[in-house]
């Protein structure tokens, strides 16, 4: 006699990652500014003008055939460029064969030196506010994003501050790494020399990592000065220093940054690139090269002139609308005072803006702990003049 055993199907479900990897408050922002068609401050998209050696260097690159795989780390044209640069405004001597990896955004450099350097169940420290693709990236690789509050400022034109005995009391034994973001996404902070040497000091210490996203290096104001922690004394070795050419190029569609590790950790790094990525589009690499060995230090310095000219626009409209904003050292965001626009969280407020306005913010609790920026919005001013003039415009219209 044959017996048979039954056994129920499992069943079809997805990941347990998956129901919280919903889409972006400022993805739903911009589609919702899309379709009532309005101005959108809300995503960093950064549409101002290519510079014209990045958009030739990437047509005619096209049109010479390199369309095809590059080598997993990039073209060694564009990693001796991005050493040359790294060397000139950094301050680092880097390998350009052993020690840069071109990457398919910032975001992808992040995803690869995570995956090669944390653990499952790890703990990383972020800053908040902070941008919600870091805290994104660690839980889709079951790291553990512990937030560690930044002091808000004062007055509209003092910066966020490093707490010190915050970070000291989140550390445990599975703390692995520190996120840096300098200058920050969403409140432009820019961290000081003396705020990296108390995070070297911790991390030496403890052993951690710091993952520095660097991508707005070029976005600073006034008299600060933008450090990479790779610089501090005992730093190199346990520093990875993510940046890219989204925002300073304007080419944030092209998908196109870079690491700079230690020797020992960039072979696993490219690894897990590759393995997501493949490579990172080969033609458009080839105008990023072209940007760095054409465009001198005057393109850079005017960059920062243009965008602190956007940022006194957007801060005098964000004014005369009665949202008192939190002037930002670098980037090219505003964080804005919106308590006094109705409805019971941030989400709610800036639908209330974009439906009087027609102006795409996004709401300050993407980038704080749930119950925290409820009485925030995040601007965007990285945008051409007229768009940033008829936003600016319609603000102030508003009547609170």
């Amino acid at each position: 006699m044959t017996s048979t055993t039954s056994t129920t199907p499992q069943e079809l479900t997805l990941s347990d990652l998956a129901p919280r990897a919903l889409q972006s408050e400022i993805r739903a922002m911009t589609m919702e500014c899309d379709r009532i068609g309005g101005v959108n401050l809300a995503q960093g998209v950064c549409d101002t003008e290519v510079p014209g050696p990045v958009m030739e260097g990437a047509i005619t690159a096209m049109r010479e055939g390199h369309n095809i795989y590059t080598r997993l780390d990039g073209i060694a044209r564009l990693r001796k460029a991005i050493a040359d640069k790294v060397r000139w405004f950094n301050g680092i001597e880097v390998d350009p064969d052993r020690e840069i990896l071109v990457t398919s955004g910032a975001t992808g450099g992040l995803h690869a030196a995570a995956m090669a350097l944390l653990n499952p169940g790890d703990e990383v420290i972020l800053f908040e506010p902070f941008y919600g693709y870091h805290a994104s990236t660690l839980r889709s690789i079951r790291v553990k994003p512990v937030i560690v509050p930044l002091t808000a400022p004062v007055s509209a034109e003092a910066d966020w501050t490093l707490d010190m005995d915050a970070l000291k009391a989140a550390l445990t034994p599975r703390t692995r790494a520190l996120i840096l973001n300098t200058p920050s996404n969403p409140c432009g902070k820019i961290f000081t020399k003396a705020e990296l040497e108390a995070l070297a000091e911790v991390s030496a210490e403890h052993n951690l990592f710091v993952f520095s996203d660097e991508i707005y290096e070029h976005f600073v104001y006034g008299d600060y000065v933008h450090i990479s922690p790779a610089t501090l004394p005992g730093m190199r070795e346990r520093t990875i220093l993510i940046s890219g050419f989204s925002k300073t190029f304007s080419v944030t569609g092209w998908r196109l940054g870079f690491l700079v590790a230690d020797a020992k950790w960039l072979g696993a790094m490219n690894y897990f690139h590759d393995l997501t990525y493949v490579c990172a589009p080969a033609p458009l690499q080839h105008g990023a090269a072209q940007g760095l060995e054409q465009l001198g230090t005057e393109f850079y310095k005017q960059l920062a002139i243009d965008h602190e000219g956007k940022r006194a626009k957007m801060v005098a409209a964000l004014e005369d609308a009665g949202m008192k904003p939190y002037i930002p050292a670098g980037a090219y965001y505003v964080l804005a005072d919106a308590s006094r626009l109705p409805g019971e969280n941030a989400a709610i407020k800036a639908r209330a803006l974009l439906a009087r306005t027609g102006v795409a913010s996004v709401a300050g609790s993407a980038f704080f702990r749930e119950g925290h920026g409820e009485d925030l919005l995040r601007f965007c001013f990285a945008k051409k003049d007229a768009d940033l003039d008829d936003a600016c415009a319609r603000l102030r219209t508003l009547e609170l």
